[in-house]
């Protein structure tokens, strides 16, 4: 492996576990991004002649810790706050070990918690964990809020500021603080695993790291929390479910593979199992969001074919959502549900008044969804221009090879 695929590699599976580490040794967001990108240059400079260490994250750990040093060393602040910081040896750190042990919370952790502090705006809190723990380029995080970015860059350095200004201490709270932020938590894990499970920008669909990173969270949240809340139950078993269809969703080149055409024997369904059961605990009760969600997964799970999968019952819990959490997202996977129902008339026109009201006019899976039940109900040419509106906002490579395929369907002519 060649130095710049290496740095790049540890960039996209372990900025989040680098950034959170730095910041218990900072204890501040700005200066352990800052380090932490100049120890990633420093790598780009220096692992082509000296060869890529054993463990390249500890490696960044380290350069960023002594850049930091250097730096402070020279401010008169370095000896009476930050000295006491880094007199710990971090000479032997090994990332690894931390995360083997799930009873004690990890920096990750800390982190996630720290951004879902209740002083914090909700959004706040989800939008910075999401830029320091995945590593998210303002834009993406704003594209999943369905907000401009000046906006969003806008919360993020407002958030960050209240963290400094209030003085919100880097640390996993006591039992009884934990259900104030414990929304905010699930909803920063599960928007991890929605980048992993279908990533923003770039060439590959899925992003495995950060999945599995979520799930991992998800059951460490789960063992920490006596009783366990149903929604908490409840999330860890949706990632599951969509977590085991993982290896049937693209194909050798990369390439989508939708629900309906997918093998169904390369899900995982030891994973599928052991989600179920959870399943049925989240619905205990009065079932909340996240339990709704993985009722209406587990269904498609527990289908032999795409034939023989439950659509009125998958619509029937999606109405249940719907009035629990009434957002266009929620309405626009409805309105799918409705047309594999009720027929893709019905479908067509829930997405048509979604679309009169302009919400979800740059989100490209509303012109995708459009463009498919044009496409069934052999309207092409209307099709089309759903389909060429959906690319003009797409920004995953693999999305994007999906939506020209289906552009040439319909219209052969079309080049993308």
């Amino acid at each position: 492996m060649d130095a710049s695929t290496a740095v790049e590699n540890v960039y996209r599976s372990d900025w989040g576990r680098i950034v959170a580490t730095l910041i218990g040794m900072l204890g501040d967001f700005d200066l352990a991004e800052e380090y932490a990108q100049e120890a990633f240059a420093a790598a780009l400079d220096q692992w082509p002649t000296s060869g890529v260490p054993d463990s390249p994250r500890a490696w960044i750990v380290q350069t960023a810790r002594h850049k930091a040093i250097d730096r402070l060393r020279r401010r008169t602040l370095f000896a009476e706050k930050i000295q006491p910081q880094l007199a710990r040896d971090y000479t032997g750190y090994t990332p690894a070990k931390e995360y083997e042990t799930i009873e004690i919370p990890d920096e990750r952790l800390r982190l996630i918690f720290t951004c879902c502090h209740p002083a914090l705006a909700p959004e706040s809190r989800v939008a910075l964990t999401l830029r320091t723990l995945c590593g998210l380029e303002t834009d993406e995080i704003a594209r999943a809020f369905l907000v401009p970015t000046v906006t969003m860059a806008q919360r993020l350095v407002r958030a960050k500021r209240k963290i400094r200004d209030a003085r919100i201490p880097y640390i996993v709270p006591e039992a009884d603080e934990i259900s104030a932020r414990l929304d905010s938590v699930l909803t920063v894990i599960y928007l991890v695993f929605n980048e992993g499970y279908m990533a923003t920008r770039g060439d590959r669909l899925i992003r495995t790291d950060l999945s599995a990173e979520a799930i991992r969270l998800g059951r460490l949240i789960r063992s920490l929390m006596s009783p366990q809340p149903p929604e908490t139950t409840a999330l860890l078993a949706l990632m599951l479910l969509h977590d085991a269809r993982r290896e049937a969703r693209v194909d050798e080149a990369g390439d989508i593979v939708v629900l309906e055409d997918q093998d169904r024997s390369r899900w995982n369904q030891t994973q599928i199992a052991e989600a179920l059961v959870m399943v049925e605990e989240g619905l205990r009760g009065e079932p909340g969001p996240y339990a709704l969600q993985a009722a209406i997964v587990a269904e498609h799970c527990k289908a032999s074919s795409a034939e023989t999968t439950d659509w009125r019952e998958i619509l029937r819990l999606y109405d249940l959502l719907q009035n629990l959490q009434p957002t266009p997202v929620v309405s626009l996977n409805r309105a799918v549900a409705a047309a594999m129902a009720l027929g893709p008339q019905s479908g067509l026109d829930i997405i048509d008044d979604l679309a009169a009201t302009s919400e979800l006019e740059d989100f490209h899976l509303l012109h995708a969804a459009r463009a498919d039940l044009l496409r069934r109900l052999g309207s092409l040419d209307e099709a089309a221009k759903s389909y060429r509106r959906a690319l003009t906002l797409v920004t995953n490579a693999s999305e994007r090879r999906y939506l020209e395929r289906r552009l040439r369907e319909v219209q052969p002519s079309a080049k993308g």
